[in-house]
């Protein structure tokens, strides 16, 4: 390969276009156009701007596996809701990151390590508490809970209809570098929570179920492994409220989803929506514009709120899959709003995984499927 520095293509323009993407859209024979961003590396590498006289996703049909999944994760009935020693259930994964869900009604009887990779726990319902070596944290309704690989923990929920999402990350998860918006943006690190020390003596034996290579090995104590006095240094669980997170935003201009960035992992990021003002520029996009992603696969959780780009089809607890190379964007119902909303704000909260490798569903996630979402995008529908 030729070590020479590669100059790149400057953006060129060509026929009828907008002179801001996003922004005054072009219109032929008083019709506007439709707008979709052909884009790499997510959003973050190089990108076009075509402008279609139809809607990108007006097709009649598809036939091959190319296909957008919306999953109804309210059905998965993961082994630890009735059973204590029960498992998540894994509903799409790769080599870089497992998405599970769990509905875990009983604390767990046995203490978990995973010595594969770092877990987020997302709390879609539920209270309690994760005991770690490093000392307890409680949970609620929208947190996130951060663990490092090598952690010991165990979850023990105070209430019995439990629902989280669990995010298994193969490398460690970060924080993103907030660049020119400063430290504090998006959300203040200060905010962070960290365990304080509280080791658990209680003179029975105990389990440490370990996790590798997709196996689990039992380790047996004649002592409670949370017997930590103290700790210092920079690796520890960690929790962060999605209602503390903070979104960037512009009255001009519809941002991407990458603005929205909470955490960072080899092969993937962690998103964070939440409500935020509509674009008060009369024309600018106020709704998701049309693109096909070419390099990541798309998952959102929806997990509370009235999510406008998706017209009233998903719900909370649902769970949308666009693979790479379908191209989507608002459906019929939310495109009519796309230059003047009835209200002054979004009202949605959910979590989005962009995958760099293609995910693969699970037998588990095929059940959870709801047939034909496709059809979302057809006009008729």
């Amino acid at each position: 390969m030729s070590d020479k520095k590669v100059t790149p293509l400057f953006p060129k323009v060509k026929g009828k276009t907008s002179r801001q993407a996003h922004v005054k859209l072009p219109k032929v024979n008083d019709k506007t156009t439709y707008e979709e961003e052909h884009g790499r590396q997510g959003f973050f590498g190089k990108v076009s701007h075509l402008y279609h006289l139809n809607p990108p996703t007006g097709w009649i049909d598809i036939d091959g596996p190319l296909k957008p999944q919306l999953f109804n994760t309210n059905q998965m009935q993961s082994s630890d809701l009735t059973d204590p020693w029960g498992e998540p259930i894994t509903f799409l994964q790769n080599n870089d990151v497992q998405l599970k869900i769990s509905r875990r009604s009983e604390p767990m009887p046995f203490y978990y390590r995973n010595a594969e990779g770092d877990d987020i726990w997302f709390v879609h319902r539920g209270e309690g508490r994760f005991e770690t070596v490093y000392g307890p944290l409680t949970f609620k309704k929208g947190d996130y809970i951060v663990i490092p690989r090598g952690t010991i923990y165990r979850v023990v929920p105070t209430t019995k209809d439990n629902h989280f999402l669990i995010i298994e990350s193969r490398e460690e998860v970060q924080i993103p570098d907030r660049g020119l918006l400063g430290p504090t943006a998006l959300f203040d690190p200060a905010m962070i929570e960290t365990p304080e020390p509280e080791p658990i003596i209680d003179n029975k034996q105990w389990i440490v179920r370990i996790k590798r290579q997709n196996q689990y090995t039992h380790y047996k104590f004649p002592f409670n492994p949370i017997d930590v006095v103290g700790w210092k240094g920079d690796v520890t669980p960690w929790k962060i409220s999605i209602y503390d997170f903070l979104p960037v935003m512009s009255h001009r201009y519809h941002l991407p989803p990458s603005v929205h960035t909470t955490f960072i992992s080899k092969g993937f990021v962690v998103c964070s929506f939440v409500p935020r003002p509509f674009e008060t520029d009369e024309e600018a996009l106020k709704v998701p514009f049309f693109h096909s992603n070419v390099e990541y696969d798309e998952v959102i959780f929806y997990h509370d709120g009235d999510f406008f780009s998706r017209g009233g089809i998903v719900k909370p607890g649902y769970v949308t899959f666009h693979p790479c190379g379908f191209t989507h964007g608002p459906q019929p119902g939310s495109l009519k709003k796309a230059f003047k909303q009835d209200k002054a704000m979004t009202d949605e909260y959910a979590v989005m995984v962009d995958a760099r490798n293609p995910l693969n569903v699970t037998e588990d996630g095929e059940k959870a499927s709801v047939p034909d979402y496709w059809k979302s995008w057809m006009a008729n529908e």
